[in-house]
């Protein structure tokens, strides 16, 4: 195999770290995880697999008591371990995870399943609403397990092989509620998350319809000409030849492009590039390569199939020499041409001739490590193919349903995602096919996506299942671009917590990382953090018909917190149900934020460093902020920006690095976010004017509330009046809000 396909790998653990028998092997990696293998022929693996490229952990304190019975006694401050000496049976087999979290459920037995708080999913293809989820590597109680006994291996020269079978390779994770740590020690053991292109932090244009370049151009430029930034443009299947002789097959798989529509292509991607676009084909490899292609003949002679035979070569990511010419002969003359990445759309399972081996894992492994050969920092966009699969960004999470119950579903999907260290997720923004149109739908969608790991707006085949904003109401249009400008305004914070997904953090964390011991954490699924600095409680219900606005509760941590959109304060330490109109979803910041943006008339294309940043600074507390830059060269500028709240000053820092990745004319304004005291009475009456209800019930209410001495007391008129819950609510929360 080529040299860019082999990883540098650190697959022998510490012999001072081990605890074997004839049969068994116990490697204590790190205070809370431990490797158990059992091998009926004595025989144990030192290879990487798939999942595990590193078991080189220091040496860690642990005590072994083992008895005369055969007992095996095994403690560490995280855990202790039982083993009876035997095969790996319920009875014989557990570690116990410290910490008093539950008497039951801290105890992992071998063959019995544990409480777990989910990872994610292959693909959420036809999906309407909740699916279940595999495992992630926390748990409430604390411990958690990987089963890594049937992946196949990697071997020194870049391929890879299958395992001795019946030899069972477990990984326990006794972290208790530490999940940081246990993300931390995850990443040592698979690889860390790489660092995306800038591009992919912007918006992304997709769409399943025949475009021809001119149309597709026009496009881009009528987005231009509207204000609306994108960074990516995402060309499906049509780019190739669909409609075929049925004697090569469905039209399915291609890599020829369509003339007819496309009739320069390296002119068509250099327009793109030109407009400040990154590009991404979609292909589907299963059909093999048919005698239609282009690279048909060159392809054929390197699997020794005569090209006059017209034979088609069949798709066989198992046999490495058909891999190289999959990828030197179809994929390296398009990339030649401008193509940026692919987005592998593999939809056929997971089953090859070698026992173990997922074809979409292989693909997922080979198209990125074969994307960076150049030293460009890799890509690749496609489904998930189980734990270690952070290695492999982008996610493409597959062809949702347009519902509202597949919108509710997606918070929770993403920051559950990052139990099993997949941070970049990629979902059809709008939803892919059936379902309906609705604006409401569709902006709350947007909303989300502007604060999801990447924004891809998305649409199936159907001439009126599009995205473009203007195809929507007046309202809906303004908002899904003021969000979708928005996206790129965040580049600076994005491209900062970029680097910090690489360190170890995943952009979109669920609300119980940092508040491990708080119940009310594991109450607000779909409530996350986004970023270090951003709580986000987005609404993926329809508004309240009476009061126009949406809802969604939430849970606010103890400290004083700030909507970015709307300015209102709000007391911590609380559970509340907060309410928007269709204008935003509550993003809130914690007093002291600094979040630097690109400010709005300073949008241009491309993601580069942008030579103006705007900082919001949410006044109440001191705050610190590292921006970190560089222009996907490794050239990274660090500039520490502080504010101090009793002197009301924010200082810019002298950069740290390498200065050139920061514009030479770099500026830096300030924008203070909530210091305007809030009415209350004022929020009220705008409530009630929007509200559909009688007129003589509104005035009494608004009198109500002007008139009262003290919130509590106006909360306890209006339950008189009997207003609707909706209602009720509504104003509870601008009356509370302080």
């Amino acid at each position: 195999m080529k040299e860019h396909f082999r990883l540098e790998t650190h697959p022998i653990a510490d012999p001072a770290n081990i605890v074997q028998g004839e049969h068994h092997r116990i490697t204590v990696l790190d205070a809370g995880l431990v490797r158990l293998e059992y091998s009926a022929t004595g025989e144990f693996e030192d290879r990487a697999s798939q999942t595990v490229l590193n078991r080189a952990f220091p040496p860690c304190d642990f005590t072994v008591t083992q008895g005369a019975d055969g007992l095996v006694e095994i403690s560490t401050e995280r855990f202790h371990l039982t083993y009876d000496g035997g095969e790996f049976t319920t009875q014989g087999m557990s570690v116990w995870a410290k910490g008093g979290f539950h008497s039951q459920d801290s105890v992992w037995r071998y063959g019995v399943p544990s409480p777990n708080l989910g990872g994610t999913a292959r693909t959420l293809d036809d999906v309407d609403g909740a699916i279940p989820l595999e495992n992630g590597i926390l748990a409430h109680d604390g411990i958690a397990m990987v089963d890594d006994s049937s992946t196949v291996l990697l071997t020194d020269d870049g391929w890879i092989t299958p395992r001795r079978e019946g030899n069972l390779d477990l990984y326990v994770f006794a972290y208790g509620r530490d999940f940081r740590r246990a993300l931390e020690v995850l990443y040592t053991l698979t690889g860390p998350t790489p660092l995306l292109p800038r591009y992919a932090l912007g918006n992304w244009w997709s769409r399943y319809h025949p475009y021809s370049a001119d149309e597709y151009l026009a496009l881009m430029d009528k987005f231009a000409g509207e204000g609306i930034p994108f960074s990516v443009g995402v060309i499906d299947m049509d780019w190739h030849l669909v409609d075929i002789d049925p004697k090569y097959g469905s039209g399915w798989t291609g890599y020829t492009w369509n003339r007819d529509l496309f009739p320069d292509p390296q002119a068509f991607l250099t327009a793109l590039h030109e407009r400040g676009l990154a590009t991404s084909l979609n292909v589907h490899p299963a059909e093999g390569v048919h005698a239609h292609e282009a690279a048909y003949a060159a392809l054929a002679k390197r699997v020794g199939v005569d090209p006059a035979s017209e034979v088609a070569v069949p798709f066989d990511p198992t046999d490495p020499d058909f891999l190289e010419a999959y990828f030197e002969e179809l994929h390296h003359p398009l990339e030649d041409e401008g193509v940026d990445f692919w987005w592998l759309d593999w939809q056929q399972g997971g089953v090859t001739r070698v026992p173990g081996l997922d074809p979409l894992w292989l693909l997922n492994h080979f198209h990125y490590l074969d994307s960076g050969r150049a030293g460009r920092r890799p890509l690749t966009f496609s489904r998930y193919a189980g734990i270690g699969s952070h290695r492999y960004p982008i996610g493409f999470s597959g062809d949702t349903m347009i519902t509202w119950e597949s919108l509710d579903f997606q918070p929770y999907f993403t920051a559950t995602a990052s139990n099993a260290g997949y941070g970049w997720w990629s979902h059809d923004v709008g939803g892919h096919f059936k379902g309906y149109k609705d604006d409401e739908l569709a902006t709350r969608w947007v909303q989300l996506g502007v604060f999801s790991p990447i924004n891809r707006l998305h649409s199936g085949f159907n001439p009126f299942n599009t995205k473009e904003p203007w195809r929507f109401g007046t309202r809906a249009q303004q908002v899904m671009t003021e969000h979708l400008r928005l996206r790129h305004q965040l580049m600076p914070y994005l491209a900062t917590m970029n680097v910090r997904a690489h360190e170890g953090r995943p952009i979109v964390e669920p609300m119980y990382y940092e508040h491990a011991d708080e119940h009310e954490a594991y109450q607000v699924p779909n409530q996350f953090m986004f970023g270090t600095d951003l709580l986000v409680a987005p609404i993926t219900s329809p508004a309240d018909r009476e009061t126009g606005l949406g809802r969604v509760k939430a849970w606010l941590p103890e400290g004083e917190w700030v909507d970015l959109f709307t300015g209102t304060r709000y007391r911590g330490g609380r559970v509340l149900h907060l309410h928007r109109d269709l204008g935003s979803i509550p993003v809130l910041a914690r007093a002291g934020t600094i979040l630097p943006v690109v400010p709005a008339d300073s949008l241009g294309g491309g993601t580069d460093p942008s030579s103006r940043i705007e900082l919001r600074v949410v006044p109440g507390a001191d705050g610190e902020f590292t921006l970190v830059e560089d222009r996907d060269d490794q050239r990274w500028a660090r500039t520490r920006i502080t504010y101090d709240d009793a002197a009301g000053a924010v200082t810019v820092h002298d950069v740290e690095g390498d200065g050139s990745s920061v514009p030479a004319d770099r500026s830096y304004d300030t924008v203070l976010v909530g210091i305007d005291k809030a009415d209350p009475v004022a929020a009220a009456f705008a409530i009630l004017d929007r509200a559909q209800m009688g007129f003589e019930l509104k005035g009494a209410a608004y009198e109500a509330i002007r008139t009262a001495p003290t919130p509590a007391s106006a909360i306890g008129t209006l339950q008189a009046l009997e207003v609707s819950p909706a209602l009720l609510g509504a104003l509870t929360e601008v009356l509370l809000a302080g």
